[in-house]
């Protein structure tokens, strides 16, 4: 088996594994076999981690570990919403411009590239400020960010796609421009898009800690990681260790993992190709 195939598979199990715990922790949390993530009033401030708390407890007295695992479905919510919108939105805009050209390009062309010139993380901020904190703000935020790289992808694609002759032939018997977006050049300029989304999701799922440690992201009562993480950073200089360690060894290895399945899946399309 190659590196790339090794990676991929890795990254699949890793994946899988926070999927599932994104799946079964609310389950179990109202079954009550784990506590509420923001259940803290009876239990210790700090605590370290027992038996009775794996990870600990934060400065409200909150399970981490609860914590945490809740932290992934959120992630994996706010990042699917994010990039399903950015999809949504991206890819027929680029497909749109790079089949008709002219003036309609030149202007969705401008916008783009000026979105994409802008650094992720800053403008994820000002978004988030301005819409205020939520998931569904998240995502939007998030979607706004992402646009531009689907919309450049499948724009050089479709102008490349555009020049064969199958699109030619269909040109001259008549076929109308709707025909020929949906019938020819979707399925021979999404095939890079599976990549992108992977990529996409390791780096959202970064940016979403980088608002929530700014205070930006989602309310505190929601599981997070990098809000988790900004709250523990006072904690740390004292010994209290476990409420930054494991919200940040989550999203280390999520994001190690949405790495991996994206490289791995892009070797394996390479070759098909």
């Amino acid at each position: 088996m190659s590196l790339s195939n090794r990676m991929a598979c890795w990254g699949l199990v890793i994946f899988g594994i926070y999927l599932f715990l994104a799946l079964i922790t609310p389950v179990l949390v109202s079954t009550g076999i784990f506590p509420q993530p923001n259940a803290g009033i009876d239990n210790p401030i700090y605590a370290p981690p027992s038996l009775e708390h794996l990870c600990g407890t934060d400065r409200l007295g909150r399970d981490v570990c609860v914590r945490t695992l809740q932290g992934s479905g959120v992630a994996l919510q706010v990042v699917f919403l994010a990039l399903s919108l950015a999809l949504l939105f991206g890819v027929p805009l680029g497909m749109i411009s790079g089949y008709l050209g002219g003036i309609v390009d030149r202007i969705l062309v401008l916008i783009m590239d000026t979105l994409y010139t802008l650094p992720v993380l800053l403008l994820s901020v000002v978004l988030a400020f301005l819409l205020g904190r939520g998931i569904p703000n998240a995502a939007v935020a998030l979607c706004v960010v992402y646009v531009p790289q689907y919309f450049r992808v499948v724009r050089n694609q479709t102008a490349q796609v555009k020049a064969e002759t199958f699109v030619e032939a269909a040109q001259s018997l008549g076929a109308s421009s709707s025909w020929i977006l949906s019938k020819y050049l979707f399925r021979n300029v999404v095939s890079s898009v599976p990549v992108l989304i992977t990529l996409n999701a390791a780096d959202a799922v970064l940016v979403l800690g980088g608002l929530g440690f700014l205070g930006l992201g989602l309310p505190e009562n929601v599981p997070e990681w990098g809000s988790d993480l900004h709250l523990a950073l006072a904690a740390v200089p004292t010994g209290i260790w476990w409420t930054a360690l494991y919200p940040g060894l989550a999203m280390f290895t999520m994001v190690l993992a949405l790495s991996f399945l994206g490289e791995g899946l892009e070797a394996w399309i390479s070759k098909v190709d």
